[in-house]
């Protein structure tokens, strides 16, 4: 465990230095990288299961919190409230999602909940592969069908982003360019927008479990992460496509499938 390593808790810089490193691989690809933490807290720093997810929930909404006003002077928060309409549908399933998806987590068995966190990082690979690249365009459906649809999509997203304790961007962004034909900027802030509510429903609903005193017990550490974390992702958002996406984001794919390896292994 983190804090029972003498040097650990003397020294600050290991947890600061992998935030900062997680946070250039999420600016590179326009991601918080809590999908890279979270491997980390459990492989490195010997969390269990629970108390890494929580902790990563922690870090991303602090993240997400600073990188909604960064983004404004891109998408001006009047361009994002003239889309509400898609927010509040995705929410209406997200919330619900974020919620279930938290108590089932507190359930689970520490075992289960790392293979559970394996199958989901091998489909986040899977996603970041085939479906970062995309362009806006037109709506894949429309009316009464894309509401369900909406909803139905935002559930999932809800108990996927609560059960690895992320922001959920990898899946909200391509829905949002799928679905509602929204473009690539557009959709990296209208996901912030769904994300903060959703993640603060999953951090309520880990706050009734015993497992959350992980976060007084470590908020040193949480916050020399979570700086790390936020510097990071605005040094990698400024390097941003110096490295080809070609390139990219295959490897990062490799490096959730080698971490989901070892979750499961865990």
């Amino acid at each position: 465990m983190f804090t029972g390593d003498p040097f650990w808790t003397a020294n600050k810089i290991a947890p600061f230095a992998v935030g900062a490193m997680i946070g250039i691989l999420g600016g590179l690809i326009g991601l918080g990288g809590a999908e890279f933490r979270l491997p980390l807290l459990i492989g490195i720093f010997g969390f269990v299961a629970l108390e890494a997810v929580i902790l990563n929930k922690a870090m991303s909404l602090v993240v997400v919190a600073f990188a909604l006003p960064f983004r404004a002077t891109t998408v001006p928060f009047e361009q994002i409230a003239e889309n509400w309409r898609i927010i509040v549908n995705l929410l209406a399933g997200s919330l619900a999602g974020a919620w279930f998806g938290a108590g089932w987590a507190t359930r689970l068995k520490s075992e289960t909940l790392c293979k559970v966190i394996a199958v989901m990082l091998l489909a986040i690979a899977l996603v970041l592969v085939f479906g970062h690249d995309l362009a806006g365009g037109s709506a894949l459906l429309t009316g009464s069908t894309q509401l369900v649809a909406g909803m139905i999509v935002g559930l999932v997203i809800g108990i996927v982003a609560s059960l690895l304790g992320v922001a959920g961007g990898e899946l909200l962004i391509p829905t949002l360019i799928l679905l509602f034909g929204a473009d690539i900027k557009l959709a990296g802030s209208l996901s912030l927008a769904v994300s903060l509510p959703t993640m603060i429903v999953g951090f309520t609903r880990y706050s009734r479990d015993q497992s959350f005193t992980v976060i007084g017990k470590n908020r040193v550490f949480l916050a020399a992460m979570a700086v790390g974390s936020i510097i990071g992702a605005v040094v990698g958002g400024q390097l941003l496509g110096i490295v080809p996406n070609a390139v990219l984001l295959p490897a990062l794919a490799l490096i959730l499938v080698i971490s989901a390896v070892k979750v499961w292994r865990h």
